[in-house]
């Protein structure tokens, strides 16, 4: 089974008028990655002190990146019509739609799972379901959080984690199986007509 498990890095909570400063997304085979993208992205904007001490991220290091608009569908591309997976999936689902509707550039095409909703199905009675504590609880190797490319790597793996407590012997769940377990809460893009190229005038 192929997914992708993605991650972002914001300036804040609001979609729409907070901005994307990092995605990273990995490409899953059978809980093995398979292929990624990263990149930091320019808000156009100064980066908040409290946004900046939660994931480290500075304006020195946004200076030179690309804006969303040059970078979003590259990342669209890269997830085509794969299943995708986050945790807390609405937050960074919201951020996603809202600028690939300011930029009217085709989204993603899967499904989007979420692994916070899944984990309190398949793990119920934790004190909580941060995703550092759902790592920790299932033994899953771990480093630094806060980061889109680290984060969307523990995503990955606690889905599969979460997929082998319910399914055996490398048994593949189906889509309907796998939307029931997040409280059929999948997500899903709209259809976004890419925005036509302008004309110069001679």
């Amino acid at each position: 089974m192929q997914y992708i498990a993605f991650d972002l890095e914001t300036t804040g909570f609001l979609p729409g008028v907070d901005q994307i400063v990092e995605i990273g997304a990995i490409k899953f085979d059978a809980g093995e990655p398979i292929a990624k993208f990263s990149t930091l992205v320019n808000p156009g904007r100064p980066m908040p002190e409290a946004a900046s001490k939660v994931n480290g991220i500075t304006d020195d290091m946004l200076t030179d990146q690309p804006s969303i608009d040059e970078i979003l569908e590259s990342f669209c591309e890269f997830c085509s019509d794969t299943t995708m997976v986050a945790h807390n999936a609405g937050f960074d689902f919201q951020f996603l739609l809202a600028d690939a509707k300011k930029h009217e550039i085709p989204a993603a095409k899967g499904i989007v799972l979420d692994t916070l909703s899944m984990s309190r199905k398949i793990l119920p009675g934790l004190p909580n379901y941060k995703l550092g504590t759902l790592i920790k609880h299932l033994n899953i190797p771990s480093g630094n959080f806060h980061r889109a490319e680290e984060d969307a790597g523990y995503a990955g793996l606690l889905f599969w984690k979460l997929i082998q407590r319910i399914y055996k012997d490398n048994e593949v769940p189906s889509i309907e199986n796998l939307i029931a377990l997040s409280n059929n809460q999948a997500l899903r893009f709209p259809l976004i007509e890419k925005k036509p190229k302008q004309l110069g005038l001679f």
